[in-house]
């Protein structure tokens, strides 16, 4: 699936959903659109990935 995304540079593009996570942490975009509209990267609430493999859900293991 492909997704709009807006440059720091003020350009927009479209990605793929794939790349958006990598956009995101490194700077490279300052918004995204979603159905509801575009999304700032800085003001609204995004998810975050604490995991290097990008997965960005609930952890449902236990570390034992």
């Amino acid at each position: 699936m492909l997704i709009t995304v807006m440059y720091r540079d003020g350009k927009v593009g479209m990605v793929d959903h794939t790349k958006l996570d990598s956009l995101i942490r490194s700077k490279k975009i300052t918004q995204f659109m979603r159905s509801e509209g575009w999304v700032s990267i800085d003001t609204d609430p995004i998810r975050k990935c604490d995991t290097e493999e990008g997965y960005c859900g609930p952890q449902k293991r236990q570390n034992r």
